[in-house]
């Protein structure tokens, strides 16, 4: 266990550092016009973000300690795929929920 006093001040700190990071966007620079090359960037942040978070547990789950998951896997090509084709996030995250319930159904 961890002490109650390291907790918070734990605790405390991160807020303090969401704060900070936050503020510096949106209190200083919130109301001023961004340079178009920034612009282009950022719109790639989320396409960037979502595999970043996906991609550890598709290929070291800890589900199964570590070891490649055949329903995982054959999930994430599935939304890929359907990313691709659809170009809708919700598209992909729907088909790869759908082959994750279903391929294990279907392999037995």
């Amino acid at each position: 266990m961890i002490d109650h006093h390291a907790l918070w001040i734990v605790i405390f700190g991160l807020g303090i550092g969401s704060y900070a990071l936050r503020f510096t966007f949106l209190g200083l620079i919130g109301d001023r016009q961004l340079p178009e090359w920034l612009l282009r960037h950022l719109r790639y942040t989320a396409v960037t973000v979502l595999p970043a978070l996906v991609a550890p547990q598709v290929l070291w789950p800890a589900g199964t300690g570590g070891q490649l998951d055949p329903a995982r896997l054959s999930a994430a090509c599935v939304a890929l795929l359907a990313g691709v084709v659809f170009r809708k996030p919700i598209a992909a995250i729907a088909a790869g929920f759908a082959a994750l319930y279903l391929v294990p159904l279907i392999t037995g």
